[in-house]
């Protein structure tokens, strides 16, 4: 191969990639993308909750109706005085969401059954409210059936929920707080980002290859440069492109993120940050015990205040012990390495498909079995969190097909070197291996047009000399 030539081709490749609307769009907007997928979910969950719902109910138990207290989601109406018959009839007229049945109480089993009725299917939202309202009046029957008392406290002084403190120790004995969950976040995050990479850029190559061909503009290049020159300029090139517009998304990303912290304070965004998932919960327990209630003068209340404080604190230390503990240089130098090499095994298996086709259409049978061990590092990947070191996980990271991805999620919780380098040395040299049967393919098929390819004609191109 002429180096000369291939780097020839890859300037081709790169500035025609770069100079596209597309690619300038796509790298200034995906920051903003990104930052609008960690507010959307809240948001969206925000609006889409029931508002202003009305819930008739026929209470036959007389234990129920006085837990139907009303809320901003659903306002509750007494109708037990009157006809189970007669309300149905009478449905449309009443303009309620929903009407709810409660059956008369069995004594022996302490407890009741619940029908609700509606013309639409109710929500989950509803139906949760519901059935949470009629646990409550149920579990308060029973309790109050043992004629204990102060049972419900006694209840509420046995049920704990005592969070665990994780710590890790390296080689010295040196004990660091850290997060399970920032873990967790951080390996979905690169097994995500990654993934979206590979099949993204690699389906590009599969692109430019099929657009050259269909356009008959690979055969003035082929005159020019050999196909093996030309199948590499073209992966090299557009790898150069990913690399590109994957930094400018970090450089971007933390200029937004600086940007918005010198605004409005980098403490509100950290704030913002660990409102999610149950941390909100946490968060806003410590928000109530920062100032403890003037009337409080239970002295059981106060050190449950305190205690609170205390749980969200130890959370919060340990989520900013976590990321300040992870080795960023190491995450960042795996994800180039392990992009470039899985992107370099996956970018010459998608163009040689491309290669082999003369349209889109008939790649399908063709990148199936290319696509599903991507599929599959994708979905072990997503799962690794639970148990890094478990054999499917490992194994996962091993096997070339699927360890650029699987590896990426186990970095975060620690890997040992021989580990990264045997699964390093495998992956490059399968893709040595995939290269030079994907430029047997490619150099054939480039040029034949008129016959839709099959595996049987792939398997008789890397027969031939």
């Amino acid at each position: 191969m002429d180096f000369r030539t291939i780097s020839v081709i890859i300037s081709r490749e790169y500035l025609t990639k770069v100079r596209k609307k597309s690619f300038l769009l796509t790298t200034f907007l995906g920051p903003l993308f990104f930052a609008a997928l960690c507010i959307l979910p809240s948001l969206i969950m925000f609006m889409a909750e029931d508002k202003g719902k009305k819930v008739g109910v026929v209470d036959s138990s007389g234990i129920v109706m006085p837990y139907m207290t009303d809320s901003e989601q659903i306002d509750y109406t007494d109708y037990s005085s009157r006809s189970v018959d007669s309300l149905k009839t009478r449905y449309f007229d009443l303009d309620l969401d929903a009407l709810v049945i409660i059956s008369e109480l069995d004594t022996v089993s302490k407890t009741v059954s619940v029908s609700a009725y509606s013309q639409k299917p109710l929500s989950v939202d509803m139906k949760e409210a519901i059935s949470r309202n009629v646990n409550n009046a149920v579990e308060e029957y029973r309790l109050a059936s043992y004629d204990i008392k102060g049972l419900r406290q006694i209840m509420e002084d046995v049920r704990v929920n005592i969070p665990v403190a994780t710590y890790t120790m390296d080689d010295s004995g040196e004990e660091k707080i850290t997060s399970s969950e920032v873990y967790m976040i951080v390996s979905l995050v690169l097994s995500i980002i990654i993934y979206m990479f590979i099949a993204m850029f690699s389906a590009m190559v599969m692109q430019s290859v099929i657009e050259e061909k269909s356009t008959r503009v690979v055969e003035v290049l082929i005159s020019s440069v050999n196909s093996l020159e030309l199948m590499f300029g073209k992966i090299i090139g557009v790898a150069a492109v990913a690399l590109t517009q994957f930094f400018l998304w970090i450089v971007l990303t933390a200029v937004i993120v600086l940007g918005v912290g010198s605004f409005i304070g980098m403490d509100a965004i950290t704030a913002s940050a660990g409102m999610q998932g149950d941390q909100m919960e946490q968060m806003a327990q410590m928000a109530g015990g920062l100032g403890v209630d003037p009337g409080m003068a239970d002295a059981s209340g106060m050190t449950e205040s305190i205690e609170r404080m205390a749980s969200s604190d130890s959370e919060m230390a340990a989520v900013l012990s976590t990321l300040a503990g992870l080795d960023y240089a190491e995450i960042l130098l795996c994800f180039v390495i392990y992009f470039v090499l899985g992107y370099l095994l996956y970018a010459s298996l998608f163009a040689a498909i491309g290669s082999a086709v003369e349209n889109e259409a008939d790649t399908q049978q063709l990148q199936m079995p290319v696509t599903i061990p991507l599929l599959l590092a994708f979905f072990i990947a997503f799962y690794a969190f639970k148990a890094p070191d478990s054999q499917i996980v490992f194994w996962g990271s091993m096997i070339p097909f699927t360890s650029p991805i699987v590896m990426l999620a186990r970095i975060p919780f620690g890997v040992p070197f021989w580990e990264l380098a045997l699964s390093v040395g495998l992956l490059f040299l399968t893709f040595l291996l995939m290269g030079y049967i994907s430029a047997k393919i490619y150099k054939i098929g480039i040029l034949m047009y008129g016959k839709k390819t099959t595996f049987r004609d792939l398997y008789k191109w890397l027969k031939q000399k």
